[in-house]
């Protein structure tokens, strides 16, 4: 396929033969198309539409002769012979001879199976003592006066009471058929019995009994074939096809001229099912069947429709259908013609589109192969052509055309030349330039850093160094004169005693603000000797620590510690850090809020602590000032316990970061170094500020 549409896409001639050809290979096809799906389906719907009426008047056909029936019956019962042996019997003459010649009679000219003459009880008229026969609502009709017939179903038992022959002749073991739905039934013992009551009247007009008349339905080839003979007739059929009349009791085949294989007709296809698609629709919905479907081991047009007993119940099905192999197989034959024909018009239409192209396009494929060695760099023209037509004038002005580009394709690769060094000797220069600005950029940025962390520090040093000694000494007289003042007051100072220790509890507060405002102007008067500690331990300790303040608001503390790297540092410092850290979550989570703390190795220089709660997070407009000294959003706090974490963080040459949302919880990330370089230049101009 590729080879093709390659081959058509190189070259002209082809284009244009493709274009000329594809009308009429497009075309074509699609008016078979048509016509093979007009054709199929107008084919189809007339089968379809031939065994709807096919069914029709097997319906009638099987409702004619439920009439015939009653209407032979009607004849014996209101006979001068019948009516007047059995007025007769009933005053008491024995009669009984006369009619049983003329039931004899009537079942050999009427071709029933059983006649029968029934009291009201349903007993024999003849012999009240043999009762026991089927109960039928067809008497119940018939005892208003009117004849009545109908379908009924009978069992084994009910056909043995009325003649033993009839239960042997409705004994039919179920044979395995592709299609049906599975059933544990083996046999069919039951028969469907055409059935006919008609009222006996005395000479006041009272119902004294019934002639009941019978046929059974199951392996009456006679009833079936008269049905085929009369839907099929000769000549409404194709050759080779096969009509065909069945009679289901339920979903097997109790009657049929349906073969069991074609190649041997005369062994009919008792005992088969029908298939499930058919039996749910016809039986299980109660709709007609009109479609194509697979009976026995072929599949025919088929129509069905269900059989409706006295009871009003469906009972079984009619069929009627023909083969649809000898239909398809003339359809199929059509169809080979018109594709014959399509492909002789095709080859005639290649023939002449090919021989007219080629005179057309032959100066056309010498322009194109000149056109091909100039793009490989020969310096070719087309020349003169035979023709005088608008392709040799088209090859005139395409050598012309060659002529100028060459001129000006040797102006511009000079001035190409000149170009590219020039903008060789720019590229360096700004590659160059650009270098500098980035290493220019990344210093500016680690200035600025460090600046903003000493004004900070510079801002808390000036502070501090102003206020510290001068409230320290007064909270000291405060809490001398209050020890005082309780010792003398005694029992006297029970009343105000809460008063008392408040004041006492809010000058310790102030003791302690003023200690952290000093930690954090002269870390130096805090920090021991730096050490190689384990940060996994130190985290381990501090947990040990805030134990209560975790227990209190039932906080799940998840530890996940792969650090193996020693770092520097002074582990009280650190552990100030974290428990910082640790409350500050703690605050701002509910009870039964989660903490996560991670340790893991930072490339070669250190390790990375994280610190992570669920709780209320941080707003993006106050994350940039947490670490501003006195800036808090906590009731009661101080507001330095982040800025003295930053303090003792930027000290060991360790960094912090934050990432938080709002009603998903906070993560703290500190990075500490393996060798910290301490920074000394740092704490002197706090001292000198201080």
């Amino acid at each position: 396929m590729k080879r093709f549409f390659a081959l058509i896409t190189s070259s002209l001639r082809y284009k244009l033969l493709a274009l000329v050809l594809f009308p009429v290979l497009l075309v074509m096809p699609a008016v078979i198309g048509m016509a093979y799906l007009w054709s199929n389906e107008v084919s189809y719907q007339q089968l379809l539409m031939k065994v709807n009426t096919d069914l029709s008047v097997a319906h009638q056909a099987f409702n004619n002769s439920q009439q015939r029936y009653l209407a032979q019956i009607s004849r014996t019962a209101e006979s001068y012979p019948f009516r007047r042996a059995i007025r007769s019997i009933l005053l008491g003459f024995k009669e009984q001879e006369s009619v049983r010649l003329e039931i004899a009679k009537l079942k050999q000219q009427a071709g029933l199976d059983f006649v029968q003459v029934l009291d009201l009880k349903g007993c024999d008229f003849l012999n009240s003592s043999q009762c026991g026969f089927k109960y039928s609502p067809l008497r119940d009709r018939a005892s208003l006066g009117e004849p009545a017939a109908g379908v009924e179903i009978f069992s084994s038992q009910d056909l043995r009471r009325i003649d033993p022959v009839m239960a042997e002749r409705v004994y039919l073991p179920l044979i395995n058929t592709p299609r049906a739905v599975p059933s544990d039934r083996t046999v069919e013992d039951r028969g469907m019995v055409l059935h006919i009551y008609y009222p006996i009247f005395s000479n006041y007009g009272q119902i004294r009994g019934y002639l009941v008349g019978g046929v059974l339905v199951n392996g009456n080839f006679q009833f079936v074939d008269t049905l085929r003979d009369l839907v099929y007739s000769k000549g409404s059929l194709a050759e080779d096809s096969i009509g065909t009349v069945t009679v289901f009791l339920d979903d097997v085949r109790i009657n049929t001229n349906v073969p069991r294989q074609l190649q041997a007709p005369q062994k009919r296809a008792l005992g088969t099912r029908v298939s499930q698609e058919v039996r749910d629709k016809v039986l299980g919905q109660g709709d007609n069947w009109i479609d194509r479907a697979f009976v026995v081991s072929e599949w025919y047009i088929s129509a069905y429709e269900p059989i409706i007993d006295v009871n009003g119940e469906r009972v079984g099905m009619l069929y009627t259908g023909f083969l649809e192999a000898p239909f398809k197989e003339t359809y199929y034959q059509a169809l080979k013609v018109l594709l014959l024909l399509f492909v002789g018009v095709t080859i005639v239409c290649v023939l002449l589109a090919v021989a007219g192209a080629k005179s057309i396009f032959k100066p056309i494929e010498a322009m194109a192969r000149v056109i091909r060695r100039v793009q490989h760099g020969d310096s070719l023209r087309i020349g003169e052509l035979d023709s005088r037509d608008e392709v040799a004038e088209l090859a005139a002005q395409f050598d012309e055309m060659l002529d100028q580009l060459q001129r000006q394709q040797d102006i511009i690769q000079a001035n190409a030349d000149e170009l590219e060094l020039k903008v060789e000797d720019r590229t360096q220069q700004l590659q160059q330039k650009t270098i500098d600005l980035q290493e220019h950029i990344d210093l500016l940025k680690r200035t600025r850093e460090q600046l903003v962390g000493k004004e900070k520090l510079a801002a808390i040093g000036q502070l501090t160094a102003g206020i510290a000694h001068e409230i320290n000494n007064p909270t000291a007289v405060i809490l001398g004169n209050m020890d005082m003042m309780m010792q003398d007051l005694g029992k006297a100072g029970e009343p105000v005693k809460a008063e008392s220790e408040l004041i006492i509890q809010q000058v310790y507060r102030i003791r302690a603000l003023i200690n952290n405002l000093l930690q954090y102007s002269r870390p130096s008067d805090y920090l021991s000797q730096t050490v190689q500690l384990d940060i996994n331990q130190v985290v381990r300790d501090t947990l040990v620590l805030v134990k209560h303040d975790l227990s209190n608001k039932q906080i799940l503390v998840k530890q996940d510690l792969r650090a193996d790297v020693m770092i520097g540092g002074n582990p009280q410092q650190f552990q100030q850090v974290l428990i910082n850290l640790i409350v500050n979550a703690t605050n701002a989570m509910e009870a039964g809020g989660k903490l996560i703390i991670r340790t893991r190795n930072w490339r070669d220089q250190g390790v990375l602590l994280v610190v992570k709660d669920n709780g209320c997070g941080i707003d993006q407009q106050i994350l940039p000032r947490i670490f501003d000294p006195f800036f808090t959003k906590t009731q009661g706090g101080s507001g330095l316990g982040l800025s003295v974490s930053y303090g003792i963080l930027q000290r060991f040459g360790g960094e912090i970061q934050v990432k938080s949302k709002v009603d998903h919880g906070s993560t703290f990330f500190v990075w500490l170094q393996k060798e910290p370089e301490v920074d000394e230049e740092g704490d002197a101009l706090i001292q000198s500020i201080a």
